[in-house]
């Protein structure tokens, strides 16, 4: 996959049309993915990279505040000294700016394109629990079942939070555990239970089924939109 670099806009010579062929060739790959109904990891990086210019067009006060994450410290830094040079400097401050606007305009657009994959996807989801449910539902196990559902992907999962900009946020860690073939005598909950025999760290685990009748990639599209709807379930029953 074409990657930019996290400061791309802002690297070396800063000049329209080299930033522009620079772009193009990114977001070509990235919709050559989402025409296969691939989006990850390329809607999640197409997002960075857009908030990124967001957080630079902003005001360099901003910067530490705003910018995501992923930037280092001298990443940072070098991107306020680049504000502060820009500021007295007209005629390079308006190149970044035509730069920044058609970037942030072609990435708004392929964000939305992955958006309506996203979204479609999500809506063919079915998510329900398997047996009943404990009280702590932090973690647990959940199937993936896809296409006809003759094979049931397992997952063990784990929530956690963590806080950003003084608000709180859950994420969710998950392992793969193996493929079970799932069958009238081998049934999600029979398949609970010899998990609940051969893993005896989780005695009482939750366990949720996450069906859908696409057969998209799984790894690419079916399981991280799996995960952040199985977060959002969990928070909405436990709220």
């Amino acid at each position: 996959m074409k990657t930019l670099s996290d400061t791309w806009f802002a690297d070396g010579y800063i000049d329209f049309e080299l930033k522009k062929y620079t772009l193009l060739a990114y977001l070509q790959e990235i919709h050559q993915h989402f025409s296969q109904n691939k989006l990850y990891p390329q809607l999640a990086d197409m997002i960075f990279h857009y908030n990124n210019l967001a957080a630079f067009r902003e005001n360099k006060k901003y910067l530490q505040e705003q910018f995501p994450k992923r930037l280092t410290g001298v990443q940072i830094e070098k991107l306020q000294v680049l504000y502060e040079q820009l500021i007295e400097d007209d005629e390079l401050m308006q190149e970044l700016e035509d730069i920044i606007n058609f970037a942030t305009g072609k990435m708004k657009t392929a964000i939305s394109s992955g958006t309506e994959i996203y979204e479609f996807v999500e809506e063919k989801l079915t998510i329900y629990p398997v047996g009943l449910v404990p009280l702590d539902s932090n973690e647990g196990y959940f199937f993936l079942s896809e296409g006809s559902f003759d094979n049931t992907r397992v997952y063990q999962y784990r929530l956690s939070f963590f806080e950003k900009h003084d608000e709180k946020y859950r994420s969710i860690r998950t392992e793969y555990i193996d493929t079970w073939q799932k069958s009238l005598s081998n049934s999600y909950e029979n398949i609970k239970a010899e998990l609940i025999r051969i893993k005896s760290d989780l005695p009482n685990p939750a366990v949720f089924s996450i069906e859908t009748e696409l057969k998209y990639p799984v790894e690419e599209t079916l399981l991280p939109i799996a995960k952040r709807t199985l977060v959002r379930y969990i928070t909405n029953q436990a709220a």
